[in-house]
């Protein structure tokens, strides 16, 4: 093993050159791909349809091509799924990343081509290792094992046995050249495997005995498997399980509100590296240890556009390249994709924090926040007040969700925060009046609204009883590597069903 962590670490710094490249010329490197974009998807049926041939700029590709969410691209996608070929990406697209998304049940079929695949996916897992091993170059990460917590796949019932849906982490899983492999534990079969009760239970007695040096995942499911190492080999912390683990690598949903679930987990420190990794695609990395952002992608077959929340709900298609945004504003992100999504509303929303380069955090999701008053609370001023309210409470918080509350004439007069405590506070009424405090100083929209409880009245705090939030994840089929707990919503829909599974 010794030898492949001393060869994959050459290869890996020779990498860091190439991301300077973009670094120092991200807007060509963008136009570039725009180009290639175009030119590639000419014949495509949605290239027909839009006269991609006659596309001379970003203007006009504007003026042709509209924004698009996946009902829109749905017929193409169904048509592809169907094993058609040149549909909305040259030739057979034979994986199709599901999603389900975190607000509903509908499953949204994901086209993942073999280029996005090498030249987005498998692209920026690689650099993610790069940027590592560039900050700590004396690690020997891939000297031991590392556990992926994936879902699973299977065949395409629209297509034929060569086509196949299944999660993100499951098909790149499968995908993984054989040397890849080498490295990764416990086998295929149960990494793959469909029920995950049972998956857990093998995942960790297989691993138990690895050298298991880093762990990917969404981290509610990576804190699942190992809390059940741990239970399984009667240790206290993870260390004493695996001496030479170094990393965690999460993605998915922001990590501050897991913080101090996995600290509890280790008795020495350990590195922690986000990613953006979505079922569309790889767009951001976490660059360096002492930032909390990530550098924004721009060589991996993604062109980016940004629109305002503002611009996006009035549909009037004020979108902007990567060359014309400014810091500190929450933009939607839109992406045209080397797997056939053109102008797609991923349904993200981000903010920059530095334009040389790049980097971005994502604040949320454009179906995710509430704002029934004017109060446009996001995701990433709930997460810095849940932090704040837990440090001064000494808590820790497993999950969260919340929703408007209500008077009887169907006035929203509050937020509803429905939370289950892996610590819980001494004083719930002070981590209330902390938590309101830290949303009126992350959010001036919020704070207007809570002036002398005015419009807004103080939030009210649920407490759960342990795992209600995995109870609804099981009963809506949500168990698994990719399924997260919706944040927030102007619906209650979401709220009232976790809280008929409340024990």
């Amino acid at each position: 093993m010794e030898i492949i962590n001393t060869v994959a670490a050459w290869f890996l710094k020779k990498r860091i050159h190439q991301i300077g490249l973009f670094v120092e010329n991200p807007h060509e490197v963008q136009h570039e791909w725009f180009r290639t974009l175009i030119a590639r998807a000419i014949d495509t049926d949605w290239g027909r349809k839009y006269n991609y041939a006659d596309i001379v700029d970003y203007e006009d590709f504007c003026r042709k091509v509209p924004i698009s969410y996946y009902d829109d691209l749905k017929p193409f996608i169904e048509q592809a799924r169907s094993g058609d070929y040149d549909v909305l990406w040259p030739g057979r697209i034979r994986w199709f990343a599901k999603s389900s998304g975190t607000t509903n049940d509908k499953s949204k079929f994901i086209p993942v081509s073999e280029e996005s695949l090498e030249e987005c996916h498998y692209k920026g897992g690689k650099d993610m290792l790069a940027f590592y091993y560039r900050n700590f170059p004396d690690s020997t990460l891939l000297n031991g094992k590392a556990i992926g917590v994936a879902g699973s796949s299977h065949p395409d019932q629209k297509g034929d046995q060569d086509s196949f849906v299944g999660d993100l982490s499951a098909i790149l899983m499968n995908n993984l050249p054989l040397w890849a492999h080498i490295t990764k534990t416990p086998q295929l079969s149960v990494a793959l495997m469909e029920n995950w009760d049972e998956k857990v239970n093998l995942i960790a007695s297989h691993t138990i005995n690895d050298d298991v040096r880093l762990i990917s995942g969404v981290p509610s499911w990576m804190l699942v498997i190992l809390r059940k190492v741990l239970e399984m080999s009667g240790k206290q912390y993870i260390n004493d399980v695996w001496p030479n683990f170094e990393l965690v690598v999460h993605g998915g949903v922001s990590f501050k509100p897991y913080q101090k679930q996995f600290a509890a987990l280790f008795n020495r420190p350990v590195n922690y590296l986000e990613v953006y990794n979505a079922s569309e695609g790889f767009f951001g990395v976490q660059d360096s240890p002492d930032r909390d952002d990530m550098l924004l992608m721009l060589d991996y077959g993604v062109f980016y556009e940004f629109i305002t929340l503002e611009d996006l709900e009035a549909q009037n298609g004020n979108t902007l390249r990567v060359s014309e945004v400014s810091l500190g504003v929450n933009y939607a992100m839109i992406i045209s994709t080397n797997a056939g999504l053109w102008r797609y509303v991923i349904g993200d929303t981000v903010v920059f924090t530095s334009l040389k380069p790049y980097r971005i955090k994502i604040t949320g999701r454009t179906s995710s926040y509430i704002n029934v008053v004017g109060e446009e609370l996001m995701v990433n001023n709930a997460d810095k007040a849940i932090e704040n309210a837990c440090s001064h409470t000494h808590s820790v918080i497993k999950e969260y969700t919340a929703a408007p509350f209500y008077d009887e004439n169907g006035t929203p007069i509050r937020h509803q925060w429905l939370i289950e405590f892996d610590v819980a506070p001494a004083d719930l009424e002070y981590f209330c009046h902390v938590f309101d405090t830290s949303l009126r100083a992350a959010n001036s929209d919020y704070e207007a609204k809570r002036y002398n409880d005015m419009i807004l009245q103080a939030p009210m705090l649920t407490v759960l009883s342990e795992n209600t939030f995995l109870r609804w994840l099981k009963a809506k089929g949500r168990v698994g590597g990719q399924y997260k707990i919706p944040r927030l919503s102007n619906s209650r829909q979401i709220l009232e069903e976790i809280l008929s599974y409340n024990a």
